[in-house]
């Protein structure tokens, strides 16, 4: 949820991805290694680690790997035969075509050159009957394997031969010349969707938003499901897992759709009973091999500035939080113990420009980051950088006019929509900021994040240019991408689109574009909605709803009969892709 000084936005974000009806039960994953080549001597061998890393009664996830044990090619072709009526309704990192029971999964652009030894990884979701299991043989280039499969075996089983990757080396930007996971459960949600398959492939953020969430709420994938699918998506190659921090005790006290399970004092149970069993998962040695990315607890320490004291958006319960130091001292913890894995790359969550964009919001923030992340026990070495937009949807650029821009003497920034702010858009505010970190104490090193999974609007209210030099609000509001009826607004946004797609390195200062919140997952409910997740019913998400000081009594511009947050949203996803930016 985003907040403002002035009108003091409220942000959006999201809940934890819960397990839908499409990945109910998962029945263990199947997994083969096939050489392929007659002799040691034959022109062409390769091997190929195909695993089904979910199933369920109506489709199944598969990973494939395929290595060249041969000569180097510059292109390469896979095919099988599936046993039973599977049938491949979306893949990613290849192109996959069917015909019957046969299979083809070609190489990209990017994935063609395979050295010996060389190594290149897809995926794709069937649908099927549950029974699935690993193809009797495959060939590469034409050449068909003459071994026969190992019998399928659980990666999760403790009983397994060992399989662990050697440590991975710390990187300056962990995004750079790395894969980003692929979730499987928000992926056959897209995929399930009228084309969804489009952007079904695309890494999205691991939301653990309450305790059951470690071990997999409501019977979907915990922590080390997600680990462990991680690392058959790897590979060869280096791959970035995201995930979400979000369980603070009297968590996003300025809100209520995305309100969590524990009181405002309860901050042993956020260290023991949460932020330690993350710990000791991500410590094992097993998963050294991958780079985790944490976004630590959106929506939390910009409250404190904001939203507390004798400001006109002050809440009762941030005042609370203030009081008591909890967002302080939870972040802290939670710096301090993750960061003690030598793979895990924190971003702590830095709001956005719509809300600490401000003057009076934008030192003070910086000020109260550094205070989290030098208590219990962690230092700025903990940090490797910051998130901005997480789950708003503030454009990454604005082009069509900039904070410089006057209209007949009028500076932009008196503009209604500026109202002030010295920022237009997520990109300027978020390099601006990362040298404000900096000078209070953090690493010169730091990157930012930006997430871009909502903020594209693109379709065909999108400008083309300025807009009218009548005043500067028709300028700046007939020129600008956000097209929200306020900055303020948060809440499952009409008219919202698809961003740009996560890439790294971006930018100057900018470690990646992300879609750190799951395109379709919901941000609160429409109306008053009972669950066992403590989450409130917030009238910023009613689109009748007139709104308050933090959107300028504003129409909240909500979409209507959404479900509670981080519970899939089928309208909202249909919506986003309809005006993604760049179009799909």
């Amino acid at each position: 949820m985003s907040r403002t000084s002035r009108t003091n936005l409220r942000r959006s974000r999201m809940a934890l991805i819960a397990a839908g009806t499409l990945v109910a039960a998962a029945a263990g994953s199947a997994a083969a290694a096939v050489p392929f080549g007659t002799t040691a001597a034959a022109a062409a061998g390769c091997t190929v680690d195909y695993k089904i890393q979910n199933q369920w009664n109506g489709g199944l996830t598969a990973a494939v790997s395929v290595t060249n044990n041969g000569a180097p090619v510059s292109s390469w072709q896979l095919e099988w035969s599936f046993a039973g009526s599977e049938s491949v309704s979306q893949g990613w990192n290849a192109t996959i075509a069917q015909t019957g029971a046969a299979v083809t999964a070609k190489s990209l652009s990017y994935n063609g050159t395979l050295a010996t030894g060389g190594s290149a990884s897809f995926g794709f979701n069937a649908t099927g009957n549950g029974n699935s299991t690993v193809p009797a043989a495959f060939k590469l280039n034409g050449v068909t394997c003459n071994g026969g499969t190992t019998d399928p075996t659980d990666p999760t089983d403790p009983t397994d031969p060992p399989t662990d990757p050697p440590a991975g080396s710390r990187v300056d930007n962990p995004y750079a010349g790395a894969k980003v996971y692929v979730n499987p459960e928000w992926s056959a949600r897209a995929a399930a969707e009228p084309g969804g398959s489009r952007v079904a492939g695309q890494p999205t953020g691991v939301w653990l938003d309450r305790i059951t969430a470690i071990e997999g709420a409501d019977g979907g994938m915990g922590l080390r499901d997600h680990l462990d699918a991680a690392l058959t998506q790897k590979g060869s190659g280096e791959l970035v897992v995201q995930l979400v921090i979000y369980n603070l005790p009297g968590r996003d006290c300025a809100a209520l759709a995305s309100n969590g399970e524990l009181g405002p004092t309860e901050i042993g149970r956020y260290k023991s009973e949460y932020i330690d069993p993350i710990a000791a998962i991500l410590a094992d040695s097993k998963y050294a091999g991958l780079r985790i990315v944490t976004t630590v607890e959106i929506d939390s320490l910009p409250n404190l500035v904001t939203n507390t004291g004798s400001r006109p958006t002050a809440t009762p319960a941030c005042d609370v939080m203030k009081a008591n130091g909890n967002y302080e001292k939870g972040v802290g913890y939670a710096l301090n113990k993750l960061g003690d894995a030598p793979n895990v790359y924190n971003y702590i969550d830095a709001g956005h420009h719509g809300w600490i964009g401000w003057d009076d919001n934008f030192g003070p923030s910086a000020d109260i980051f550094k205070v989290a992340a030098t208590s219990e026990g962690a230092t700025v070495a903990d940090v490797h950088g910051f998130i901005v937009n997480t789950a708003n949807y503030g454009a990454t650029k604005e082009t069509n006019f900039t904070i410089d821009d006057s209209v007949n003497g009028t500076s932009v920034r008196q503009s209604k929509w500026v109202d002030w702010n010295r920022y237009t858009d997520e990109q300027s505010f978020a390099q601006a900021f990362r040298t404000k970190l900096v000078s209070v104490g953090f690493g010169s090193g730091i990157g930012m994040l930006i997430d871009t999974s909502r903020n594209g609007w693109g379709g065909t209210n999108r400008p083309t240019g300025p807009g009218a030099t009548t005043s500067v609000d028709t300028y700046v509001n007939g020129g600008r991408y956000d097209r929200r009826i306020h900055l303020g607004n948060w809440c499952n946004q009409s008219g919202a689109g698809l961003g740009e797609r996560p890439k790294a390195a971006p930018a100057a200062g900018i470690d990646a574009y992300v879609w750190m919140k799951p395109p379709g997952e919901s941000d609160g409910s429409s109306k008053e909605i009972p669950n066992n997740e403590g989450k409130g019913f917030d009238r910023m998400c009613d689109p009748t709803y007139t709104g308050n000081s933090r959107n300028g009594n504003n129409l909240s511009g909500a979409l209507p009969d959404a479900p509670v947050s981080g519970k899939w949203f089928s309208a909202q996803f249909q919506e986003l892709m309809k005006n993604a930016y760049p179009a799909l």
